[in-house]
């Protein structure tokens, strides 16, 4: 069953979320999707899937500026993102569906990280791709110069690929130099899994290796060989939201009896 939820966050902002949910749950994955991603994304929708057929509800929802959430894209920075994130948590945890896990893809992995060192009745903690620090990957990106007319101008090359010049304001940056994730991570306890491709273009995957470092629980890093970002070839998605969805599933509640 699922069910069409508007939350408010911190700042009064409306949240789009569904909750899917069998009738009765044994716990609730909250899931956060990646930078120009949404609530509906293939990796939501299928451990969606892979959590409800175990008895486990999810609750997805769009970041500011994202899908039907309210805001504008450019406006975005990892605070607003992360404020949205406890606002769900705190709604799923006001509506008692059991224990809570928390999934995040790529930008949702930095606020996945920043929410549970904020939330330690977290209960686990599911990482695809994760950035630790967004900052140092929009360096790389685009480079030293690059950031300057970025600084100037309010915006960056066409994230899409397009010709043109896109606004997204400066803020975002300067809001990432502190919401970086190594330090929040040192208060992490919460059983804590990664999978990363090894053939990752955007995300480096030294940030993976110092993340494991930080995390103070139980933890694994699963290591993809020639996957990409994307997971874009078949078996790497399968199996990349397998281990996430087997992983939250052993950590979240004790075997049914």
């Amino acid at each position: 069953m699922e069910e069409t939820i508007t939350i408010q966050d911190d700042l009064g902002h409306h949240v789009s979320a569904v909750l899917s949910s069998p009738v009765q749950a044994r716990g609730t994955v909250v899931l956060c999707h990646g930078f120009l991603s949404n609530k509906h994304s293939t990796t939501n929708k299928t451990l969606t899937r892979l959590f409800n057929e175990q008895g486990f509800a999810t609750f997805r929802f769009d970041f500011f500026g994202h899908g039907e959430s309210d805001g504008r894209f450019e406006d975005i920075t990892v605070s607003l993102a992360l404020g949205q994130a406890k606002a769900a948590v705190d709604f799923v945890a006001a509506r008692g569906h059991g224990p809570i896990g928390l999934v995040g893809s790529s930008f949702g992995g930095l606020v996945a990280i920043l929410a549970v060192a904020e939330r330690p009745a977290i209960s686990c903690l599911g990482l695809k791709c994760p950035v630790v620090d967004f900052a140092e990957e929009l360096r790389l990106e685009f480079g030293v110069e690059e950031l300057a007319r970025w600084k100037d101008t309010d915006r960056v090359p066409d994230i899409h690929g397009g010709p043109n010049r896109m606004r997204l304001n400066y803020r975002l940056y300067e809001d990432s130099l502190v919401r970086v994730a190594y330090e929040p991570a040192t208060r992490i306890t919460a059983p804590t899994l990664i999978v990363q491709g090894d053939c990752d273009e955007l995300v480096p995957l030294h940030q993976s290796r110092q993340l494991m470092d930080a995390l103070q629980g139980p933890k694994r890093l699963d290591l993809l060989p020639g996957a990409d970002h994307q997971f874009s070839r078949g078996e790497d998605f399968r199996t990349m939201t397998t281990a996430i969805a087997d992983w939250l599933i052993l950590h979240l509640a004790p075997p049914r009896v």
